[in-house]
Protein backbone atom coordinates (compact mmCIF):
# COMPACT_ATOMS: atom_id res chain seq x y z
CA UNK A 1 0.00 0.00 0.00
CA UNK A 2 2.71 2.50 0.86
CA UNK A 3 4.23 1.31 -2.27
CA UNK A 4 1.45 2.37 -4.70
CA UNK A 5 1.01 5.30 -2.31
CA UNK A 6 5.06 6.94 -3.43
CA UNK A 7 4.13 6.08 -7.05
CA UNK A 8 0.69 8.24 -7.02
CA UNK A 9 -1.06 4.87 -7.20
CA UNK A 10 -3.69 6.07 -4.72
CA UNK A 11 -6.48 3.45 -6.64
CA UNK A 12 -4.67 0.74 -5.98
CA UNK A 13 -3.74 1.52 -2.51
CA UNK A 14 -7.19 2.23 -1.50
CA UNK A 15 -7.70 -1.74 -2.89
CA UNK A 16 -5.07 -2.79 -1.11
CA UNK A 17 -6.28 -1.36 1.88
CA UNK A 18 -10.15 -2.17 1.73
CA UNK A 19 -8.36 -6.05 1.84
CA UNK A 20 -6.75 -5.31 4.65
CA UNK A 21 -8.20 -7.80 7.85
CA UNK A 22 -6.22 -5.44 10.29
CA UNK A 23 -5.75 -2.14 9.96
CA UNK A 24 -3.49 -0.34 12.56
CA UNK A 25 -2.48 3.26 12.90
CA UNK A 26 -0.03 3.77 10.21
CA UNK A 27 -2.16 1.91 7.18
CA UNK A 28 -5.12 4.42 8.28
CA UNK A 29 -2.74 7.59 8.47
CA UNK A 30 -0.87 6.52 5.11
CA UNK A 31 -4.68 6.17 3.24
CA UNK A 32 -5.54 10.09 4.98
CA UNK A 33 -2.45 11.36 3.85
CA UNK A 34 -2.60 9.86 -0.08
CA UNK A 35 -6.31 10.88 -0.63
CA UNK A 36 -5.18 14.24 1.10
CA UNK A 37 -1.96 14.46 -1.36
CA UNK A 38 -4.68 13.97 -3.88
CA UNK A 39 -6.55 16.52 -3.49
CA UNK A 40 -9.96 14.03 -2.31
CA UNK A 41 -10.11 15.81 1.10
CA UNK A 42 -13.52 14.70 1.24
CA UNK A 43 -12.48 11.12 0.96
CA UNK A 44 -9.60 11.46 3.19
CA UNK A 45 -12.37 13.39 6.20
CA UNK A 46 -14.70 10.32 6.13
CA UNK A 47 -11.53 7.52 6.98
CA UNK A 48 -10.15 10.21 9.18
CA UNK A 49 -13.73 10.70 11.23
CA UNK A 50 -13.41 6.55 11.19
CA UNK A 51 -10.08 6.55 13.23
CA UNK A 52 -11.63 8.13 16.28
CA UNK A 53 -9.02 8.18 19.29
CA UNK A 54 -6.51 6.02 17.37
CA UNK A 55 -5.22 9.29 15.27
CA UNK A 56 -1.80 10.20 16.12
CA UNK A 57 -0.16 13.69 15.31
CA UNK A 58 0.85 12.27 11.35
CA UNK A 59 -2.78 11.82 10.81
CA UNK A 60 -3.87 14.99 12.56
CA UNK A 61 -1.19 17.07 10.54
CA UNK A 62 -1.98 15.73 7.23
CA UNK A 63 -5.83 16.02 7.16
CA UNK A 64 -5.37 19.64 8.24
CA UNK A 65 -2.54 19.95 5.75
CA UNK A 66 -4.68 18.60 3.37
CA UNK A 67 -7.60 20.94 3.41
CA UNK A 68 -5.00 24.14 3.73
CA UNK A 69 -3.16 23.09 0.54
CA UNK A 70 -7.18 22.08 -1.22
CA UNK A 71 -8.07 26.00 -0.48
CA UNK A 72 -10.41 25.11 2.50
CA UNK A 73 -8.89 27.43 4.63
CA UNK A 74 -11.79 27.42 7.56
CA UNK A 75 -11.89 23.41 7.48
CA UNK A 76 -8.31 23.28 8.47
CA UNK A 77 -8.17 26.31 10.98
CA UNK A 78 -11.54 24.53 12.52
CA UNK A 79 -9.96 20.61 12.54
CA UNK A 80 -6.73 22.50 14.28
CA UNK A 81 -9.09 24.00 16.91
CA UNK A 82 -10.50 20.45 17.42
CA UNK A 83 -7.42 19.14 17.82
CA UNK A 84 -6.29 21.42 20.54
CA UNK A 85 -9.99 20.85 22.39
CA UNK A 86 -9.30 16.83 22.32
CA UNK A 87 -6.35 17.07 23.81
CA UNK A 88 -5.67 13.65 21.87
CA UNK A 89 -2.41 14.82 20.21
CA UNK A 90 0.05 18.02 21.56
CA UNK A 91 1.35 20.74 19.64
CA UNK A 92 4.38 20.08 17.69
CA UNK A 93 6.16 22.04 15.04
CA UNK A 94 5.43 20.50 12.06
CA UNK A 95 1.74 21.27 12.01
CA UNK A 96 2.18 24.39 13.50
CA UNK A 97 4.42 25.11 10.45
CA UNK A 98 1.38 24.19 8.15
CA UNK A 99 -0.35 26.57 10.42
CA UNK A 100 1.39 29.34 9.70
CA UNK A 101 2.62 29.00 6.58
CA UNK A 102 -1.60 28.53 5.36
CA UNK A 103 -2.30 31.89 7.49
CA UNK A 104 0.75 33.92 5.73
CA UNK A 105 0.09 32.34 1.78
CA UNK A 106 -4.19 32.86 2.69
CA UNK A 107 -3.79 36.79 4.61
CA UNK A 108 -5.25 35.30 7.47
CA UNK A 109 -3.30 37.81 10.24
CA UNK A 110 -6.06 37.44 12.82
CA UNK A 111 -5.53 33.58 13.43
CA UNK A 112 -2.02 33.91 12.98
CA UNK A 113 -1.53 36.27 15.57
CA UNK A 114 -3.70 34.09 17.79
CA UNK A 115 -1.91 31.32 17.67
CA UNK A 116 1.15 32.73 17.49
CA UNK A 117 -0.07 34.17 21.08
CA UNK A 118 -1.14 30.67 22.05
CA UNK A 119 2.27 29.64 21.55
CA UNK A 120 4.16 32.20 23.53
CA UNK A 121 1.38 31.65 26.30
CA UNK A 122 2.26 27.71 26.32
CA UNK A 123 5.76 28.60 26.71
CA UNK A 124 6.50 26.72 23.24
CA UNK A 125 10.04 26.89 22.60
CA UNK A 126 10.55 28.33 19.21
CA UNK A 127 13.21 26.33 17.26
CA UNK A 128 14.63 28.05 13.99
CA UNK A 129 12.54 25.79 11.88
CA UNK A 130 9.26 26.88 13.19
CA UNK A 131 10.31 30.59 13.78
CA UNK A 132 11.67 30.66 10.14
CA UNK A 133 7.67 29.71 9.75
CA UNK A 134 6.45 32.59 11.89
CA UNK A 135 8.95 34.94 9.89
CA UNK A 136 7.77 34.32 6.79
CA UNK A 137 4.05 35.12 8.19
CA UNK A 138 4.62 38.18 8.84
CA UNK A 139 6.58 38.99 6.37
CA UNK A 140 3.32 37.82 4.13
CA UNK A 141 1.24 40.01 6.22
CA UNK A 142 3.59 43.01 5.27
CA UNK A 143 4.25 43.45 8.98
CA UNK A 144 8.13 43.55 8.91
CA UNK A 145 8.35 44.79 12.56
CA UNK A 146 7.11 41.46 14.18
CA UNK A 147 9.12 39.60 12.18
CA UNK A 148 12.36 41.39 12.99
CA UNK A 149 11.33 41.24 16.25
CA UNK A 150 11.26 37.48 16.16
CA UNK A 151 14.20 37.17 13.69
CA UNK A 152 16.42 39.33 16.03
CA UNK A 153 15.11 36.66 18.72
CA UNK A 154 16.48 33.53 17.32
CA UNK A 155 20.38 32.47 18.66
CA UNK A 156 21.21 30.44 15.64
CA UNK A 157 19.88 31.66 12.10
CA UNK A 158 19.96 29.58 9.28
CA UNK A 159 20.24 30.92 5.58
CA UNK A 160 16.31 30.87 5.69
CA UNK A 161 15.79 32.89 8.36
CA UNK A 162 17.64 35.78 6.41
CA UNK A 163 15.92 35.07 3.45
CA UNK A 164 12.68 34.95 5.15
CA UNK A 165 13.47 38.57 6.90
CA UNK A 166 14.54 39.98 3.29
CA UNK A 167 11.69 38.76 1.08
CA UNK A 168 9.42 40.63 3.93
CA UNK A 169 11.81 44.24 3.41
CA UNK A 170 11.35 43.77 0.18
CA UNK A 171 7.45 43.00 -0.07
CA UNK A 172 7.29 46.22 2.44
CA UNK A 173 9.03 48.03 -0.11
CA UNK A 174 12.18 48.69 2.11
CA UNK A 175 14.75 47.53 -0.53
CA UNK A 176 17.73 49.30 1.17
CA UNK A 177 17.28 47.58 4.28
CA UNK A 178 16.85 44.37 2.26
CA UNK A 179 20.39 44.95 0.70
CA UNK A 180 21.60 46.07 4.53
CA UNK A 181 20.73 42.58 6.17
CA UNK A 182 21.89 40.45 2.73
CA UNK A 183 24.94 42.58 2.72
CA UNK A 184 25.60 41.04 6.41
CA UNK A 185 24.84 37.35 5.40
CA UNK A 186 27.54 35.07 5.99
CA UNK A 187 26.60 32.11 3.31
CA UNK A 188 23.78 33.21 0.50
CA UNK A 189 22.28 30.99 -1.73
CA UNK A 190 20.37 31.57 -4.81
CA UNK A 191 16.81 32.21 -3.24
CA UNK A 192 19.15 35.33 -1.41
CA UNK A 193 20.22 36.69 -4.13
CA UNK A 194 17.07 36.40 -6.41
CA UNK A 195 15.12 38.13 -3.77
CA UNK A 196 17.05 41.05 -3.80
CA UNK A 197 16.88 41.36 -7.35
CA UNK A 198 13.63 41.32 -7.55
CA UNK A 199 13.22 44.06 -4.69
CA UNK A 200 15.27 46.49 -7.22
CA UNK A 201 13.25 45.88 -10.24
CA UNK A 202 9.78 46.44 -8.33
CA UNK A 203 11.75 49.77 -7.42
CA UNK A 204 12.68 50.07 -10.85
CA UNK A 205 16.56 49.84 -10.67
CA UNK A 206 17.24 47.66 -13.49
CA UNK A 207 20.76 48.74 -13.56
CA UNK A 208 21.45 47.61 -9.72
CA UNK A 209 19.90 44.36 -10.84
CA UNK A 210 22.31 43.59 -13.64
CA UNK A 211 24.95 44.35 -10.84
CA UNK A 212 24.10 42.12 -8.26
CA UNK A 213 23.28 39.80 -11.03
CA UNK A 214 26.56 40.22 -12.21
CA UNK A 215 28.16 39.34 -9.09
CA UNK A 216 26.57 36.09 -8.48
CA UNK A 217 28.47 33.48 -8.20
CA UNK A 218 26.00 30.58 -10.00
CA UNK A 219 23.01 31.63 -11.70
CA UNK A 220 20.39 29.57 -12.14
CA UNK A 221 17.19 29.62 -13.99
CA UNK A 222 15.35 30.65 -11.53
CA UNK A 223 17.45 33.98 -11.01
CA UNK A 224 17.70 34.42 -14.72
CA UNK A 225 14.55 34.74 -14.62
CA UNK A 226 13.87 36.80 -12.21
CA UNK A 227 16.01 39.63 -13.84
CA UNK A 228 14.34 39.12 -17.02
CA UNK A 229 11.47 39.33 -14.86
CA UNK A 230 12.35 43.02 -14.03
CA UNK A 231 12.80 44.54 -16.98
CA UNK A 232 9.74 43.34 -18.42
CA UNK A 233 7.75 44.54 -15.29
CA UNK A 234 9.14 48.14 -16.06
CA UNK A 235 8.80 47.95 -19.85
CA UNK A 236 12.12 47.39 -20.98
CA UNK A 237 10.93 44.49 -23.41
CA UNK A 238 13.63 44.58 -26.30
CA UNK A 239 15.90 44.11 -22.82
CA UNK A 240 13.86 41.56 -21.54
CA UNK A 241 14.58 39.63 -25.19
CA UNK A 242 18.05 40.65 -25.00
CA UNK A 243 18.63 38.93 -21.94
CA UNK A 244 17.13 35.74 -23.08
CA UNK A 245 19.27 35.72 -25.62
CA UNK A 246 22.13 35.43 -23.23
CA UNK A 247 20.51 33.02 -21.14
CA UNK A 248 19.89 30.71 -24.00
CA UNK A 249 24.00 30.93 -25.26
CA UNK A 250 24.84 30.20 -21.64
CA UNK A 251 23.15 26.93 -21.53
CA UNK A 252 20.66 27.61 -19.21
CA UNK A 253 17.22 25.85 -19.87
CA UNK A 254 14.41 27.71 -19.53
CA UNK A 255 11.53 26.52 -17.29
CA UNK A 256 7.65 27.54 -17.95
CA UNK A 257 7.41 30.66 -16.00
CA UNK A 258 10.62 32.12 -18.21
CA UNK A 259 8.57 31.13 -21.12
CA UNK A 260 5.18 32.90 -19.91
CA UNK A 261 6.76 36.53 -19.43
CA UNK A 262 9.09 36.35 -22.30
CA UNK A 263 5.81 35.46 -24.54
CA UNK A 264 3.90 38.03 -22.64
CA UNK A 265 6.83 41.04 -23.85
CA UNK A 266 6.30 39.66 -27.47
CA UNK A 267 2.46 40.10 -26.96
CA UNK A 268 3.47 43.76 -25.45
CA UNK A 269 5.59 44.30 -28.45
CA UNK A 270 3.35 42.62 -30.98
CA UNK A 271 6.06 40.74 -31.89
CA UNK A 272 4.56 37.91 -33.99
CA UNK A 273 7.98 36.02 -34.99
CA UNK A 274 9.75 35.95 -31.84
CA UNK A 275 6.53 34.61 -30.05
CA UNK A 276 6.25 32.21 -33.03
CA UNK A 277 9.75 31.18 -31.93
CA UNK A 278 9.20 31.16 -28.70
CA UNK A 279 5.86 28.80 -29.37
CA UNK A 280 8.22 26.48 -31.18
CA UNK A 281 10.54 26.47 -28.49
CA UNK A 282 7.50 25.15 -26.11
CA UNK A 283 7.02 22.45 -28.42
CA UNK A 284 11.03 21.55 -27.72
CA UNK A 285 10.55 21.32 -24.39
CA UNK A 286 7.62 19.21 -24.47
CA UNK A 287 5.64 21.77 -22.35
CA UNK A 288 2.98 22.88 -24.77
CA UNK A 289 0.11 21.25 -22.27
CA UNK A 290 1.37 23.63 -19.48
CA UNK A 291 -1.35 25.59 -19.02
CA UNK A 292 0.40 29.01 -17.74
CA UNK A 293 2.37 28.74 -21.55
CA UNK A 294 -0.65 27.76 -22.89
CA UNK A 295 -2.62 30.85 -21.95
CA UNK A 296 0.28 33.14 -22.23
CA UNK A 297 0.56 31.65 -25.82
CA UNK A 298 -3.72 32.77 -26.44
CA UNK A 299 -2.30 36.35 -25.05
CA UNK A 300 0.33 36.71 -27.63
CA UNK A 301 -1.44 35.25 -30.55
CA UNK A 302 -4.36 37.60 -29.96
CA UNK A 303 -2.17 40.81 -29.29
CA UNK A 304 -0.36 40.17 -32.27
CA UNK A 305 -3.55 39.67 -34.29
CA UNK A 306 -3.80 36.20 -34.73
CA UNK A 307 -7.31 35.26 -33.30
CA UNK A 308 -7.26 31.84 -35.31
CA UNK A 309 -4.01 30.75 -33.54
CA UNK A 310 -5.16 31.53 -30.09
CA UNK A 311 -8.59 30.13 -30.48
CA UNK A 312 -6.79 27.23 -31.74
CA UNK A 313 -4.45 26.91 -28.47
CA UNK A 314 -7.75 27.37 -26.15
CA UNK A 315 -9.86 24.47 -27.54
CA UNK A 316 -6.61 21.65 -26.76
CA UNK A 317 -6.78 22.90 -23.42
CA UNK A 318 -8.31 20.05 -21.50
CA UNK A 319 -9.79 22.08 -18.63
CA UNK A 320 -9.22 26.16 -19.54
CA UNK A 321 -9.31 28.08 -16.32
CA UNK A 322 -10.61 31.57 -15.57
CA UNK A 323 -7.62 33.36 -16.86
CA UNK A 324 -7.75 31.05 -20.53
CA UNK A 325 -11.64 32.24 -20.48
CA UNK A 326 -10.41 35.64 -20.31
CA UNK A 327 -7.12 35.64 -22.26
CA UNK A 328 -9.98 34.55 -25.17
CA UNK A 329 -12.31 36.71 -24.61
CA UNK A 330 -10.73 39.89 -24.25
CA UNK A 331 -9.13 38.68 -27.57
CA UNK A 332 -11.80 38.16 -29.32
CA UNK A 333 -13.13 41.41 -27.74
CA UNK A 334 -10.14 43.33 -29.13
CA UNK A 335 -9.90 42.63 -32.54
CA UNK A 336 -13.47 43.33 -33.39
CA UNK A 337 -14.96 39.68 -32.57
CA UNK A 338 -17.77 40.68 -30.26
CA UNK A 339 -20.27 37.96 -30.74
CA UNK A 340 -17.28 35.26 -30.20
CA UNK A 341 -16.45 37.06 -27.73
CA UNK A 342 -20.28 36.70 -25.95
CA UNK A 343 -20.59 33.34 -26.57
CA UNK A 344 -17.69 32.46 -25.18
CA UNK A 345 -19.04 34.37 -21.99
CA UNK A 346 -21.85 31.85 -22.14
CA UNK A 347 -19.80 28.94 -22.64
CA UNK A 348 -17.80 30.25 -19.36
CA UNK A 349 -21.49 30.31 -17.50
CA UNK A 350 -22.51 27.17 -18.48
CA UNK A 351 -19.80 25.51 -18.08
CA UNK A 352 -19.84 26.68 -13.76
CA UNK A 353 -17.10 29.11 -14.00
CA UNK A 354 -17.42 32.55 -11.97
CA UNK A 355 -16.72 35.60 -14.08
CA UNK A 356 -14.65 38.33 -12.61
CA UNK A 357 -13.86 42.14 -13.08
CA UNK A 358 -11.33 41.21 -15.97
CA UNK A 359 -14.29 39.12 -17.68
CA UNK A 360 -16.74 41.23 -17.76
CA UNK A 361 -14.09 44.39 -19.32
CA UNK A 362 -13.71 41.80 -22.03
CA UNK A 363 -17.74 41.47 -22.59
CA UNK A 364 -18.67 45.12 -22.27
CA UNK A 365 -15.84 45.93 -24.38
CA UNK A 366 -17.08 43.19 -27.32
CA UNK A 367 -20.66 45.17 -26.60
CA UNK A 368 -19.09 48.78 -27.78
CA UNK A 369 -17.31 46.97 -30.59
CA UNK A 370 -20.53 45.02 -31.69
CA UNK A 371 -22.71 48.13 -30.54
CA UNK A 372 -24.52 45.90 -28.33
CA UNK A 373 -26.54 48.66 -26.01
CA UNK A 374 -29.18 46.55 -24.49
CA UNK A 375 -27.06 43.90 -23.65
CA UNK A 376 -24.28 45.90 -22.38
CA UNK A 377 -26.92 46.66 -19.96
CA UNK A 378 -28.19 43.64 -19.04
CA UNK A 379 -24.64 42.66 -18.64
CA UNK A 380 -23.12 45.37 -16.37
CA UNK A 381 -26.58 45.08 -14.22
CA UNK A 382 -25.68 41.30 -13.83
CA UNK A 383 -22.14 42.14 -12.44
CA UNK A 384 -24.05 42.67 -9.34
CA UNK A 385 -26.84 40.51 -9.22
CA UNK A 386 -26.26 37.57 -10.55
CA UNK A 387 -22.10 37.10 -10.43
CA UNK A 388 -21.49 39.79 -7.24
CA UNK A 389 -19.14 41.28 -9.04
CA UNK A 390 -18.70 45.24 -8.07
CA UNK A 391 -18.62 47.31 -10.93
CA UNK A 392 -14.74 49.36 -10.87
CA UNK A 393 -14.16 52.59 -12.84
CA UNK A 394 -12.64 50.69 -15.65
CA UNK A 395 -16.27 49.01 -16.46
CA UNK A 396 -17.99 52.27 -16.47
CA UNK A 397 -15.98 53.48 -18.71
CA UNK A 398 -16.75 50.62 -20.88
CA UNK A 399 -20.29 51.56 -20.62
CA UNK A 400 -19.92 55.24 -21.13
CA UNK A 401 -17.85 54.55 -23.93
CA UNK A 402 -20.58 51.99 -25.20
CA UNK A 403 -23.67 54.39 -24.43
CA UNK A 404 -21.43 56.93 -26.75
CA UNK A 405 -20.90 55.53 -29.67
CA UNK A 406 -24.96 55.03 -29.77
CA UNK A 407 -25.28 58.80 -29.57
CA UNK A 408 -26.92 57.99 -26.15
CA UNK A 409 -24.48 60.68 -24.17
CA UNK A 410 -27.55 62.25 -21.78
CA UNK A 411 -27.82 58.26 -20.58
CA UNK A 412 -23.57 58.47 -20.52
CA UNK A 413 -23.52 61.55 -18.16
CA UNK A 414 -26.50 60.23 -16.12
CA UNK A 415 -24.33 57.11 -15.80
CA UNK A 416 -21.28 58.92 -15.05
CA UNK A 417 -23.58 61.45 -11.79
CA UNK A 418 -24.20 57.69 -10.46
CA UNK A 419 -20.96 56.30 -10.19
CA UNK A 420 -20.27 55.39 -6.51
CA UNK A 421 -16.66 57.12 -6.34
CA UNK A 422 -14.98 59.68 -8.47
CA UNK A 423 -14.67 59.05 -12.26
CA UNK A 424 -11.08 58.09 -13.21
CA UNK A 425 -9.50 60.02 -17.11
CA UNK A 426 -10.58 56.91 -18.51
CA UNK A 427 -14.36 57.41 -17.64
CA UNK A 428 -14.03 61.36 -18.71
CA UNK A 429 -12.00 60.33 -21.73
CA UNK A 430 -14.83 58.30 -23.06
CA UNK A 431 -17.09 60.60 -23.12
CA UNK A 432 -14.64 63.01 -24.61
CA UNK A 433 -14.26 61.26 -27.62
CA UNK A 434 -18.11 60.56 -28.06
CA UNK A 435 -18.76 64.33 -27.55
CA UNK A 436 -16.69 64.86 -30.71
CA UNK A 437 -18.11 62.21 -32.90
CA UNK A 438 -21.58 63.71 -32.04
CA UNK A 439 -20.56 67.35 -31.90
CA UNK A 440 -22.17 68.00 -28.00
CA UNK A 441 -20.05 70.62 -27.57
CA UNK A 442 -20.65 71.02 -24.03
CA UNK A 443 -20.65 67.35 -22.55
CA UNK A 444 -17.16 67.81 -24.29
CA UNK A 445 -15.76 71.22 -22.69
CA UNK A 446 -17.13 69.41 -19.07
CA UNK A 447 -15.21 66.41 -20.47
CA UNK A 448 -12.40 67.92 -21.00
CA UNK A 449 -12.48 70.34 -17.62
CA UNK A 450 -12.60 67.11 -15.64
CA UNK A 451 -9.32 65.49 -17.39
CA UNK A 452 -7.50 68.73 -17.12
CA UNK A 453 -8.16 68.78 -13.16
CA UNK A 454 -6.81 65.14 -13.09
CA UNK A 455 -3.69 65.46 -15.64
CA UNK A 456 -2.74 68.89 -15.89
CA UNK A 457 -0.19 67.76 -18.73
CA UNK A 458 -2.83 66.19 -21.09
CA UNK A 459 -2.69 67.45 -24.56
CA UNK A 460 -5.62 65.25 -25.45
CA UNK A 461 -8.29 67.61 -24.33
CA UNK A 462 -6.79 70.58 -25.64
CA UNK A 463 -6.53 69.08 -29.46
CA UNK A 464 -10.29 67.56 -29.18
CA UNK A 465 -11.75 70.65 -27.99
CA UNK A 466 -9.80 72.47 -30.67
CA UNK A 467 -11.02 70.32 -33.51
CA UNK A 468 -14.89 70.84 -32.63
CA UNK A 469 -13.89 74.71 -32.15
CA UNK A 470 -12.88 74.03 -35.66
CA UNK A 471 -15.49 71.71 -37.41
CA UNK A 472 -18.18 74.34 -35.49
CA UNK A 473 -16.58 77.47 -37.29
CA UNK A 474 -15.42 78.91 -34.40
CA UNK A 475 -11.93 80.01 -34.56
CA UNK A 476 -12.13 82.60 -31.63
CA UNK A 477 -12.44 79.43 -29.55
CA UNK A 478 -10.17 77.21 -31.81
CA UNK A 479 -7.05 79.57 -31.43
CA UNK A 480 -7.84 80.72 -27.87
CA UNK A 481 -7.33 76.94 -26.86
CA UNK A 482 -3.98 76.27 -29.04
CA UNK A 483 -2.96 79.40 -27.34
CA UNK A 484 -4.14 78.16 -24.02
CA UNK A 485 -2.06 74.85 -24.39
CA UNK A 486 1.54 76.46 -25.69
CA UNK A 487 1.02 79.35 -22.66
CA UNK A 488 0.68 75.93 -20.13
CA UNK A 489 3.65 74.00 -22.48
CA UNK A 490 1.49 71.48 -22.61
CA UNK A 491 2.86 69.19 -25.54
CA UNK A 492 1.02 65.85 -27.33
CA UNK A 493 3.27 63.09 -27.63
CA UNK A 494 4.56 62.22 -30.73
CA UNK A 495 3.26 59.52 -32.34
CA UNK A 496 6.43 56.52 -32.93
CA UNK A 497 6.05 52.66 -34.46
CA UNK A 498 8.96 50.54 -35.06
CA UNK A 499 9.68 47.64 -37.45
CA UNK A 500 11.36 44.36 -37.27
CA UNK A 501 14.52 44.32 -39.36
CA UNK A 502 15.60 41.24 -40.50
Amino acid sequence: MSGYLRIGKLEEAVKVFESMVEKNVVSWSSMVNGYCKNGRVGEARKLFDRMDESRNQFTWCSMIDGYMKAGCFEDGFQLFLQMRREGQVGIEPTIMTVIFESCGRNGRYKEGCQVHGLMSHLGFEFDVFLGNSIIAMYSKFGCINEARKLFDTIREKDVVSWNSLIYGYVQAGRVEEANELFEKMDSRDSVSWTTLITGFSNKGLTKKCIELFSKMPERDCVAWTALISGFINNGAHEEAILWFLKMIRSGIRPNPLTLSILLSASASLAFLSLGQQLHSLVFKMEAEHDLSIQNSLISMYTKCGTVNDAHKIFKSITTPNIISFNSMITGFSHNGFGGEALELFKQLVDEGHEPNEVTFLGVLSACTHVGLVEEGWDYFKSMRTLFKVEPGPDHYACMVDLLGRAGLLNEAMELIESMPFEPHCGVWGALLGASRTHNFLDLAELAAQQILKLEPNNATPYVVLSDIYSSMGKRIDEEQMRSSRRFRGVKKSPGCSWIAVK
